[in-house]
């Protein structure tokens, strides 16, 4: 195909050059060398026809290569999923057979089984005959055994029954009076024993301090310099602080120590630690009295929560609400006839929680309820409730188990006992404030008769502040200067000392001394 091409080609090359060499001399050398140049080209083509030739032979056997290794690759897929088909083939078969032979296993023992209950129905029933057979005959025995007995007694069946049971029922009654009895005089004779035996080793088990309850703190300082600056100039500083805390300070010719006197704890401590941060800032002029007061009893209540956590970790008491907890650290600073009221009922759960495992009773609600029976005695309002009441409506009040709040309210007999841990609780509140030196009478009434002069002088009108100071001598009282007239405080003091005279007993006087003080705050700005 090519050389048909190329040769009309060349002979329109052999045309244009022999028409330009038609002029020249030498005719025969332009043929000689166009002969040669067609021979050339001729080669040329030839040559390229070959390579082209070669080049697409190489091509198809390329492609004959890789149709046939498409098809080999082919091929063993199929070959493989042929393989593949045929094993799960044998594998259902193998799977049928088996299921076939177990099927036919099952039949088998299906059929035996049939047979075997088959077999044993049928003696089953024979049983059965003969049973019914033998009890016809019990029948017919005991109805003639019946009528000949009936005969010899001339009693029926039902009259003999009715005296037999008769008689069982007297004898059976007369035998459980007797056990009875016995068990009575048994639980009496030993009851008391016991008794004593597990409150004995409860009280020997809990060691117990003396309650040292009293109304002095003492306040050490390093030398008697301090005293000077603590009293100030004409002893302005010792009156802003006793009329900032409440409380009586005594600055007397005891070596290194200042006594703070005052009936109330927590105000005596907010005096102390109040005085304790003055003497380490050294500055101590009444406004900065005034101001580390307030702070010292704001202090005071997040040292009240502390304590009453600590207490109840101590314990290891769980999930008590955050205002029974707060309580609880407020009895650090309350009393009971002398005695320390958190000390108290910390001893109290104590021999509540040791009494209860003597018992078999639950350790828990028991130790649970000796700490909070007395929490009606720190809530702040005092209303006309007795303690136990009011302690068992707050424990209502926050969530606590039926059992504890029962408790609460019966350890003082108020309310009927419901819960085996409430004469616990009734019994421990009794061993811990019979101990020796545990309680004193006198303070209790001391300190309640302090509380009822300032109820009394807060009474009045136009009084913001009221401190019963030198052991209830006197009674200082502070009025608000807007509302209260010179005159008008010197008649308020006429009138409570009046008052105090007609409504309450004391040994001796009492001081009453009306404070009017008039300030003026500006700032600079």
């Amino acid at each position: 195909m090519i050389l048909t091409i190329l040769v009309p080609i060349l002979a329109l090359v052999a045309g244009v050059f022999g028409g330009k060499l038609l002029n020249s001399k030498n005719t025969k050398d332009f043929e000689a060398e166009a002969q040669k140049k067609a021979d050339d080209i001729l080669k040329n083509a030839e040559f390229s026809a070959e390579n082209l030739k070669k080049d697409k032979m190489l091509e198809a056997k390329e492609n004959f290569i890789r149709l046939k290794a498409e098809f080999e690759e082919e091929t063993q897929s199929k070959k493989a999923i042929l393989i593949e088909n045929e094993q799960k083939l044998r594998e259902k078969e193998r799977t049928l057979q088996q299921q076939a032979e177990q099927q036919r296993t099952t039949e088998q023992e299906i059929h035996s089984a049939r047979q075997s209950i088959q077999s044993k129905e049928e003696n089953l029933r024979k049983k059965n005959e003969e049973a019914d057979k033998k009890r016809a005959e019990a029948e017919e025995m005991l109805a003639n055994q019946i009528s000949q007995l009936e005969r010899i007694s001339n009693l029926s069946a039902a009259e003999a029954r009715e005296q037999l049971m008769d008689a069982l029922k007297a004898e059976a009654e007369s035998k459980a009076s007797s056990l009875v009895k016995q068990a009575i005089e048994e639980a009496k004779l030993t009851a008391t024993k016991e008794a004593k035996k597990v409150v004995i080793e409860t009280i020997q088990r809990t060691a117990a301090e003396n309650a040292i309850e009293n109304c002095v703190s003492v306040f050490n300082i390093e030398s008697d310099d301090v005293k000077g600056k603590i009293i100030g100039r004409e002893g302005r500083n010792i009156r802003a602080l006793e009329a900032a805390t409440g409380v009586e300070f005594i600055v007397d010719d005891t070596p290194e120590a200042i006594i703070i006197s005052g009936f109330d704890p927590v105000r005596r401590e907010i005096a102390r630690l109040s005085l304790h941060r003055l003497v380490q800032d050294g500055r101590i002029h009444p406004a900065r009295i005034e101001e580390v007061v307030n702070k010292t009893r704001k202090n005071i209540e997040d040292e009240i929560v502390e304590i009453g956590e600590k207490t109840v970790i101590d314990l290891g008491i769980h999930g008590l609400h955050p205002e029974l907890i707060k309580m609880v650290g407020r009895m650090r600073f309350r009393s009971s006839y002398g005695q320390n009221l958190l000390q108290h009922s910390r001893e109290v759960a104590k021999l509540c929680s040791t009494m209860a495992a003597e018992l078999g009773l639950n350790v828990k609600l028991a130790k649970r309820a000796g700490l909070l029976h007395d929490i009606g005695k720190v809530w702040p309002d005092e209303p006309e409730l007795p303690h136990a009441i009011l302690g068992m409506e707050l424990a209502q009040k926050y969530k606590e188990h039926p059992e504890v709040c029962n408790a609460i309210g019966a350890h003082h007999d108020e309310v009927e006992m419901t819960s085996m841990i409430s004469p616990i609780i009734q019994v421990c509140d009794a061993i811990s404030g019979s101990r020796p030196g545990a309680r004193r009478e006198m303070m209790e009434s001391y300190m309640k008769r302090l509380k009822e002069l300032e109820e009394l002088a807060t009474s009045f009108d136009g009084v913001q502040k009221c401190y019963a100071i030198q052991a209830g001598r006197e009674l200082r009282i502070l009025v608000d200067s807007e509302n209260v007239s010179d005159e008008k405080a010197s008649n308020l003091s006429f009138d409570i000392s009046q008052k105090i005279e007609k409504e309450m007993q004391y040994p001796g006087q009492i001081k009453v001394t009306v404070i009017r003080e008039m300030r003026a705050v500006n700032f600079a700005k």
